[in-house]
C-alpha cells in the first residue's frame, strides 16, 4: 500500500486515487466525438469521493460540464473554483432562484410556475435564466411528459428572461439496451426532441445517456453524455464490466486501536452475536462503524484485509467501531496484529481485494449506496 498522509485525529480514512479518476474520466471522454461533451455527475459529494477535488481532476481530464442534485452542491463547486457550467438534475423550489442566478447554476425545468418565476427574477436582475428542460419518457420521476413538450415550450419560451440551454431525459433500464422499455424511452425522447425542433424551438444540448447507456449504446450519445458512477471506477451493471474496464477510485482503511485475547466462550460486541470459539483468537478493534457507512447488516458477514489475508469481522458492528478476529489454525497462520497496524475495509492489499460490489452484494444493495455511505463522515485522503 502507498504511504499516505493520514488524518491526524482519527485512525480511519478514505483514500481517493486521483490517477484512477483521471483514467476513468478520459475513458468516457474518449467515447465521444470532437463536438460532443462530457458532463460529469458529482452529486452526493461525488458519490462520496469529494465533489470539489474530484471536479478539479475531471475538469483537467476533459470534463465540459458538471451535474449535481441540489443548489448547495452547485454552490460548493463554485466556491471551490469550478467555473464550468453546472446543471441541477431537478427543479429546485422558487425560493432558490436568487441563489441560482447569483452563482450561474442552471436548474432543470419542468413546471411553468417555476419557469415563469425564474424568468421574471432574471429580468429584474438584468440576467437571463438558462435552464435544461427535463422530459418524462417513462421513468415517471420528473419531467414534462414527452407528449406535451411543444405545448410546454409555448407556455414559457415567450419570456425574454429564459433561455433553453438543453433538453434531457433519464433512462430507467439502460443496463438492458436491447430491452423493449429502453427502446421505448429512446423513441419517445427522439420524437419529443424532433417535435420541438419542427415547432421552431431551440433544444440546446440534447442528452440522455447515463453511465450504462454511455458505454453500451453510442447511438444515443447525441450532444452530451452524463457519466456518473463509472467515473469513480464502479461498474453500473454486469454488462459494462467486460467491455469497459474501470479503475476503482476509493479505498477505505483503518488502524487497529485495541487488541485482546478473550478466553474461549467470551462474547464480542453488543448482544454477544459472536463468542470466541477456541483459544488463540485475537480480537482487534477498528474505529469505523455504521455512522461511517459500514452498514450494521454486515455484522458477522464481512471480511477485512490484513497483510494480504482475509480476516472475519465478528460481533455486531457498532456506530463508531467494529471488531475482527485473527484465528490461528494448523492450516492457516496469520501474524497477530498490533495497535496501529493498517487493515483494509474496501480496496486492495497485496494480491487480495475487497470491492464495493462485494460489500453491496452482502448488503443486498448497489455499489452507489456503499460508496456514498463511506463518504459521509470519514476524512478523505487524496493520493
Amino acid at each position: 500500500m502507498p504511504m499516505v498522509k493520514e488524518p491526524s485525529t482519527r485512525w480511519a480514512w478514505v483514500e481517493i486515487d486521483q490517477n484512477a479518476l483521471r483514467r476513468n474520466t478520459r475513458a468516457f471522454k474518449n467515447l465521444l466525438g470532437p463536438r460532443q461533451r462530457l458532463c460529469c455527475v458529482v452529486k452526493a459529494d461525488a458519490y462520496g469521493h469529494g465533489a470539489v477535488q474530484c471536479a478539479r481532476v475531471m475538469r483537467a481530464s476533459g470534463a465540459d460540464m458538471f451535474a449535481v442534485a441540489t443548489v448547495h452542491e452547485g454552490i460548493e463547486l463554485r466556491e471551490g473554483g469550478i467555473n464550468s457550467p453546472i446543471l441541477i438534475l431537478s427543479e429546485p423550489p422558487v425560493s432558490a432562484i436568487d441563489e441560482l442566478l447569483d452563482h450561474s447554476i442552471m436548474p432543470s425545468v419542468y413546471s411553468s410556475e417555476f419557469a415563469m418565476a425564474y424568468g421574471e427574477r432574471a429580468v429584474e436582475r438584468g440576467l437571463v435564466g438558462r435552464y435544461h428542460m427535463a422530459i418524462e419518457t417513462g421513468m415517471n420521476r420528473i419531467g414534462v411528459h414527452y407528449s406535451q413538450v411543444v405545448e410546454f415550450r409555448r407556455e414559457i419560451d415567450f419570456h425574454r428572461g429564459l433561455a433553453c440551454d438543453g433538453v434531457f431525459t433519464h433512462f430507467a433500464t439502460a443496463d438492458e439496451p436491447s430491452g423493449w422499455d429502453y427502446k421505448l424511452q429512446c423513441k419517445r425522447f427522439e420524437e419529443a426532441v424532433a417535435a420541438m425542433q419542427q415547432a421552431g424551438f431551440d433544444c440546446g444540448l440534447v442528452h440522455c445517456d447515463n453511465t450504462p447507456a454511455s458505454i453500451l449504446d453510442p447511438s444515443t450519445h447525441f450532444d452530451m453524455i452524463r457519466a456518473g458512477i463509472g467515473l469513480y471506477g464502479l461498474q453500473p451493471c454486469e454488462r459494462t464490466a467486460p467491455v469497459f474496464p474501470l479503475s476503482p477510485v476509493m479505498s477505505v482503511r483503518a488502524r487497529v486501536t485495541r487488541v485482546a485475547h478473550p478466553v474461549m466462550g467470551e462474547g464480542v460486541g453488543y448482544g454477544y452475536t459472536y463468542r470466541v470459539p477456541r483459544a488463540r483468537v485475537q480480537i482487534c478493534t477498528l474505529p469505523v462503524g455504521y455512522a461511517d457507512g459500514l452498514a450494521r447488516v454486515l455484522s458477522n458477514r464481512m471480511d477485512v484485509l490484513y497483510r494480504g489475508e482475509r480476516l472475519q469481522q465478528v460481533g455486531n458492528i457498532c456506530m463508531d467501531q467494529f471488531m475482527v478476529a485473527i484465528q490461528q489454525t494448523s492450516a492457516h497462520e496469520v501474524p497477530e496484529a498490533e495497535v496501529g497496524d493498517v487493515m483494509t475495509i474496501v480496496g486492495r492489499d497485496g494480491d487480495a481485494e475487497i470491492t464495493m460490489d462485494e460489500m453491496a452484494c452482502l448488503r443486498g444493495t448497489i455499489n452507489y449506496e456503499v460508496a456514498c455511505g463511506f463518504g459521509m463522515r470519514l476524512e478523505k485522503v487524496y493520493l
